[in-house]
């Protein structure tokens, strides 16, 4: 597949970008080497590969989710918090709706 100096100034005009003669002539071969390297990577045998999400095999570092009772790390003063909101509501901060 290769792409044309037509093909090129529909795709700048779906994009909506202002290209001179001069960058489509340029846009021209370094489009179809960017599509001869996707037509390369589909001729590689991927049979029996496993879809990956990255290229190395990250952990989630995950902790228990525990609300530490002392009142000077910051937890289990819930209510001493919502004393100083202008609106509390079932033990979150109320605020106004806001709808355009």
């Amino acid at each position: 597949m290769s792409v044309s100096e037509k093909e090129v100034r529909h795709v700048a005009k779906l994009a909506r970008l202002a290209l001179s003669e001069a960058e489509i002539a340029k846009m021209v071969p370094e489009l179809n080497n960017i599509l001869g390297w996707v037509e390369q990577l589909g001729e590689v045998d991927t049979d029996g590969v496993e879809p990956l999400t990255a290229v190395i095999d990250n952990k989630l570092r995950l902790r228990d989710d525990v609300i530490d009772a002392d009142p000077l790390t910051g937890g289990g003063v819930r209510d001493k918090v919502l004393a100083n909101a202008p609106d509390a509501q079932h033990g979150f901060f109320a605020v106004p709706k806001v709808i355009e």
